[in-house]
């Protein structure tokens, strides 16, 4: 799911840490949503679990998410012209698992799994989904950069609960509660802060 896994050890008073350590320790204490991205170019459904997934404009709605040039599932999914983004909760910890773990069948006959009617696959059993249209790619090194523009969203995406959100975070999954006295220092996002909040 992420290079996070295998990250340098950090550096220590002596020896400062590498620019690359530094960045995977960020990272790795920088909790991100979780999401699952589901597509069949062809030769079959595909599905793999991501921590990259971001807003990147709200007209039209598009995100971005990144794919290891490594991962033979993302070349896949880059070839693919549509895809299926699930918004997972932490009632869908174990899809996301599965959907994280090499060599695994992400669509054997103990999976719930269906098609949409234009023929992408998807778990229906998550609450929370779009169907998106690949726009662009950036190719860096390791890996690339998809944007995506929704095109559709699940039937029951209004009814989904803020209290049960699933995060990825120092080699872990977690679950976010809010806390006890935000409601003290809010913190909002304004329109001109975000380019989609």
């Amino acid at each position: 799911m992420s290079n996070v896994a295998n990250a340098p050890a950090a550096g220590t008073a002596e020896h400062p840490p590498t620019l690359t350590e530094a960045f995977f320790s960020a990272f790795r204490h920088h909790p991100s949503g979780v999401a699952i991205i589901t597509a069949d170019a062809g030769g079959g459904p595909v599905a793999l679990t991501v921590s990259s997934l971001i807003s990147v404009s709200a007209s039209p709605p598009t995100v971005a998410f990144s794919l290891s040039a490594s991962s033979s599932t993302a070349k896949v999914v880059e070839q693919a012209k549509t895809v299926v983004v699930h918004f997972v909760r932490r009632a869908d910890m174990e899809l996301a698992r599965l959907c994280a773990t090499s060599g695994v069948d992400r669509f054997g006959p103990k999976v719930r799994w269906d098609r949409l009617a234009s023929g992408e696959p998807y778990y229906p059993q998550v609450g929370l989904w779009f169907r998106a249209a690949l726009r662009d790619r950036l190719a860096v090194p390791g890996a690339c950069l998809m944007t995506a523009e929704l095109l559709s969203a699940s039937p029951h995406s209004p009814d989904m609960r803020d209290d049960d959100t699933l995060v990825y975070a120092s080699r872990g999954w977690h679950g976010l509660r809010p806390m006890s006295d935000a409601n003290k220092a809010p913190l909002l996002l304004w329109p001109e802060d975000s380019a989609t909040f």
